[in-house]
C-alpha cells in the first residue's frame, strides 16, 4: 500500500471522526436544549401556580376583610340610627350607644392597621429601620402594656429572659410578637394561669426562645392553621372579647422577617406553648 492511499485513508478516517464527532455533540447540544426547555417549561409552571396561589391567597384576605368589616360597620350604622331616631332616648341610654359606636370604631382601627403591617411586611419589608435592641425589654414593654388586663384575670407573667439577650431588629415588629403572644393568651387561654417566656438556646446566629401559658390549650385540629389570618377557634368568644384574626399571623410574619421560624403546640402539662427563634 502505497503513502498516496495511505493518506487518503487517513484522510477519511478523520473525516469520518469528525463527522460523528459534529453528530455526537449536535446530538447532545439537541440533549441540552431539550432538558433547558423541559427545564424551563416546570419553571414556568411553577411561577404559574405560585401566582394562582397568591391570587387566591389574595382573594381569600380581601374576602376575609370584607367580612370582618361588616360586623362593626353595621352596628355602627344600627347604633346611630337608633341615636338619630325620633324615640326619646334618656342620657344614659345615649351614652351607652355612643360607648357602643366608639368600641366598634376602635376595632376599625385595629384591623385597618393589623392589615396595613402584614401587606407591609409582604411587599415593603425593606421600609423598615434596624436598629440594636434588647428582646428582655421589648417583651416587658409588652407584659407593661398589657399588665391590667392580665390582673383583672388572675394571670401572672413570668419573664425570664437574660438582659444580654440583644438583637438587630425592628423595634415595632419585635414588640408586636411579644405583644401578640401575651394578648392571644391572656384573651383566650383562661383566668387564673401563668405565662411565660424564656429562652432555652443560642448559637452563633440565633436565640432560641419559649412562650407558654397553662390555660386551655387550642384543639389539635387547629393547630396547623393557628398562623392563618382571621382564624377564629370559637367564633362566639373571638367576637365578644374582640380583636382582628391577625395576631398571630403578625407574630409569624414579624419572626420570618427576623430570619426566624416558629411552630406552636399543645402542652402536655395543659396549655398552649410557642417555639421560636430570631437571627442575631
Amino acid at each position: 500500500m502505497n503513502t498516496q492511499v495511505l493518506e487518503l485513508i487517513m484522510i477519511v478516517l478523520l473525516s469520518a471522526v469528525v463527522i460523528l464527532l459534529i453528530v455526537f455533540r449536535r446530538r447532545k447540544t439537541a440533549k441540552s436544549f431539550q432538558h433547558l426547555a423541559e427545564e424551563a417549561e416546570q419553571t414556568k409552571q411553577q411561577i404559574i401556580v405560585e401566582q394562582q396561589r397568591n391570587q387566591q391567597l389574595k382573594q381569600e384576605m380581601t374576602n376575609n376583610i370584607s367580612h370582618e368589616l361588616k360586623t362593626p360597620v353595621s352596628s355602627i350604622r344600627g347604633y346611630l340610627e337608633i341615636l338619630l331616631g325620633d324615640k326619646p332616648l334618656d342620657d344614659d341610654r345615649r351614652h351607652f350607644f355612643l360607648d357602643r359606636c366608639y368600641q366598634q370604631t376602635l376595632r376599625l382601627s385595629d384591623l385597618i392597621n393589623d392589615v396595613s403591617l402584614i401587606n407591609k411586611l409582604e411587599e415593603s419589608a425593606d421600609l423598615f429601620p434596624m436598629e440594636q435592641l434588647s428582646l428582655t425589654d421589648m417583651a416587658n414593654e409588652a407584659i407593661n402594656e398589657l399588665s391590667d388586663k392580665a390582673v383583672q384575670r388572675g394571670i401572672s407573667i413570668h419573664n425570664t429572659l437574660d438582659e444580654s439577650l440583644s438583637i438587630h431588629g425592628n423595634h415595632s415588629l419585635l414588640y408586636a410578637i411579644f405583644r401578640n403572644l401575651i394578648e392571644n393568651a391572656v384573651t383566650y387561654a383562661g383566668d387564673n394561669i401563668q405565662i411565660g417566656i424564656e429562652s432555652y438556646q443560642q448559637d452563633g446566629e440565633r436565640y432560641y426562645l419559649h412562650f407558654y401559658d397553662t390555660g386551655c390549650g387550642v384543639s389539635n385540629e387547629y393547630l396547623p392553621r393557628i398562623f392563618d389570618r382571621f382564624l377564629r377557634i370559637d367564633q362566639g368568644r373571638s367576637r365578644k372579647n374582640g380583636g382582628t384574626g391577625l395576631g398571630l399571623s403578625i407574630v409569624k410574619h414579624a419572626v420570618l422577617f427576623h430570619g426566624g421560624d416558629i411552630y406552636a403546640k399543645n402542652r402536655e402539662e395543659g396549655g398552649l406553648e410557642f417555639f421560636f427563634s430570631l437571627k442575631k
